[in-house]
């Protein structure tokens, strides 16, 4: 105590600390990674794999489903449904999820400051739960209108899950990791993605006495998240911070850390406290010229993300390779190896034999690339580059313009390829190269840093004073000296 309080007296003088500040980090890395800290991973990621599934899954059912109107139709009006009705029903079907998703991630903030982000994360499993129910009893009730309300309800899921499983890895997950340990969500999507091809195999539930059951599917891993994470700790962060519960906070970190001495990781979050008095609301951090580049940064990031042409190849990847002159069965099998991972540019052209095959190969080599890019840091880069009392609304605010892109691609998409062709996607190449620039110029390295030390490495672009570190060992001497 006596050390930190020469240290503090010494901050009038212009006498250097960096020695001291820079030689606990080189032990950091040498923490083990508790099965404490991994369980609380894989059971928050069972969200994303949710998410992955739902987006590729509707394409297996898109044939069934597509009879399930018609059918419905006839029960009711007598008639047949008109190509035209049949087609906007089911576009409304898939896109709803989207409006949903739009609608959980406003209502995501609220929870996370009522409930706290585990109990968030245990209760949102209502909506999946409830969907599954939904989605999967449509047939039998002879009713399309469950389709569309099961796609709504599981897109709330999607919303709330978006921002309290990357807000919870952020704040359990020490900094030398911390990138590692929230990649698991972008994986886990990917596997869901996949499993969702997989499951829409007529093989597995692609036929039309099983398709049902690609729904009911849902509540597996709603349930395994519920089971698992009600034996997890909550964000220590979120204990200390927003409910001034510092045993509870001690007690989340020995989990978590493994270890018995977690002094260290308190002071670091009681100088994140001092600076985060409040939680502020989305209005306030618009407002707030203190974070106005990370704001500006991770909205670009999250568009980048939804504009990069990605969900544009996952929703459409069979008419994207109907067009290059694949034949309908061969693209099903073709889209399994593409289903997880991300698209930047791809075109396509018929004027050689072996060209669809090309622009095949064209398409995995560019997912490759993109999964290690946008798909994989988006999110996790959005949970960095805010301290606690900002996160929330920023994450309300990424969400919402996420969901908002989603929507908008894949009811746009058709008709920009009816339009453009094979070179629709130079629209997404011209907005991956600006992203890219931009992102070289202004993005700093997180890297093994605190929230407080990233949102330091803005502070000149934001126009502020750089005095912040001495306030912030001030504040360490004066919680050391208090305990």
């Amino acid at each position: 105590m006596s050390e930190l309080e020469n240290n503090n007296q010494r901050d009038g003088d212009n006498v250097p600390e960096t020695d001291n500040t820079k030689e606990e980090p080189t032990k950091v890395p040498h923490q083990r990674i508790t099965l404490c800290l991994l369980s609380a991973v894989f059971f928050t990621c069972n969200s994303s794999f949710l998410y992955g599934y739902n987006l590729s899954v509707v394409n297996a059912a898109a044939p069934h489903a597509k009879s399930l109107i018609n059918n419905t139709w006839i029960e009711r009006y007598g008639t047949p449904v008109t190509p035209e009705t049949a087609t906007l029903l089911w576009s409304v079907t898939i896109s709803i999820m989207s409006i949903g998703g739009l609608l959980g991630s406003i209502l995501a903030k609220f929870l996370l400051k009522v409930l706290g982000r585990r109990s968030t994360l245990i209760t949102n499993n209502i909506f999946s739960l409830v969907a599954a129910v939904l989605l999967s009893s449509g047939e039998k009730a002879h009713s399309f209108v469950m389709l569309i309300i099961g796609r709504f309800i599981i897109g709330l899921y999607a919303g709330i899950s978006l921002s309290s499983r990357f807000i919870y890895m952020a704040e359990i997950s020490p900094k030398h990791i911390r990138g590692s340990i929230t990649l698991a969500s972008s994986i886990m999507s990917s596997l869901g993605v996949f499993a969702g091809q997989i499951m829409g195999l007529k093989e597995v539930f692609g036929q039309e006495s099983r398709w049902i059951f690609l729904f009911a599917v849902i509540a597996i891993p709603a349930l395994v998240q519920i089971g698992g994470l009600f034996f997890m700790p909550e964000s220590p962060r979120y204990l200390l911070i927003e409910k001034n519960d510092e045993a509870g906070a001690e007690k989340a970190f020995r989990r978590f850390l493994g270890k018995e001495d977690v002094t260290a990781e308190l002071e670091e979050v009681q100088v994140e406290r001092h600076n985060n008095l409040q939680v502020l609301s989305v209005l306030q951090v618009l407002r707030d010229r203190t974070v106005r580049w990370q704001l500006i940064t991770g909205i670009i990031i999250v568009a980048c993300l939804e504009l990069s042409g990605v969900l544009a190849v996952l929703f459409y990847t069979n008419i994207i390779l109907t067009d290059a002159g694949v034949s309908g069965s061969t693209a099903t099998y073709m889209t399994l190896s593409i289903g997880a991972t991300q698209v930047i540019f791809s075109s396509c052209s018929r004027t050689v034999s072996w060209m669809p095959f090309l622009s095949f190969a064209f398409i995995l080599a560019v997912f490759a690339f993109a999964a290690v890019g946008p798909d994989s840091v988006a999110f996790v880069l959005v949970s960095e580059l805010f301290e606690q009392s900002r996160r929330p609304a920023a994450f309300l605010i990424c969400g919402c313009l996420s969901w908002l892109g989603q929507f908008t691609i894949g009811l746009v998409f058709p008709f920009m390829q009816e339009a453009l062709q094979s070179y629709v996607f130079l629209v997404f190449l011209v907005v991956c190269t600006g992203a890219a620039v931009y992102l070289f110029f202004i993005l700093p390295e997180t890297k093994n840093k605190t929230f407080v030390e990233i949102s330091q490495s803005f502070a000149q672009r934001n126009k502020l004073s750089t005095a912040r570190p001495n306030r912030q060992e001030q504040t360490i001497s004066s919680v050391t000296a208090a305990a």
